[in-house]
């Protein structure tokens, strides 16, 4: 099976977009949900999105996002040069790499994604929750780096049994945002 993924450029690109898509939409969904009721009980201090690119159409619940369509084309453009480049070069192993560090990175996100959909689906109409938190920037961004840094580990463990570069490749981009997140909670 990874063999599809790997060896031919299509399946790649079809996973990514769907994933990222998916992303995209469940982001939108729980911004829905966050603006009708959930701050109420939750609130997050600033943009509930964590991307400083994407917090505007975000905020503007906006379901077709000229951002979202530009970065999805550069990304696809993306994969396919290094697709590309690794099937000519020496080091194939580089697209493995690449489209694990992509592919594992949102599957993360949206286990986060989904923990936000059933909690806020719980707080909207109901009284499941009570009392109220509320959440600095900081701190919000201090939880984000722990957890994505929390499934770093996990693609790392998984890459010291496997030797997978599509393993490892979730494990660096995993990594690489948790000190992004680390870095812009210190700011």
């Amino acid at each position: 099976m990874p063999g599809l993924f790997l060896d031919r450029l299509w399946p790649g690109l079809v996973a990514w977009t769907i994933l990222y898509i998916s992303d995209y939409s469940l982001t939108i969904a729980c911004a829905r949900l966050y603006q009708a009721g959930a701050r109420e009980k939750i609130a997050f201090e600033g943009s509930y999105e964590i991307t400083p690119y994407y917090q505007g159409d975000i905020n503007a619940l906006r379901s077709l996002s000229p951002r979202f369509l530009a970065a999805l084309l550069f990304s696809l453009v993306w994969l396919s040069a290094v697709w590309w480049l690794a099937m000519e070069s020496f080091f194939p192993a580089m697209y493995a790499f690449l489209l694990g560090g992509m592919i594992l990175l949102e599957l993360a996100i949206h286990v986060r994604h989904f923990r936000n959909l059933v909690l806020f689906r719980a707080i909207v109409g109901s009284d499941a929750v009570r009392g109220r938190i509320e959440y600095p920037r900081r701190l919000m961004l201090r939880m984000s780096s722990i957890e994505i840094l929390a499934f770093s580990g996990l693609f790392a463990v998984v890459f010291a049994f496997t030797g997978s570069w599509f393993v490892l490749g979730g494990a660096v981009t995993c990594l690489s945002l948790a000190f992004k997140h680390f870095r812009l909670a210190r700011k």
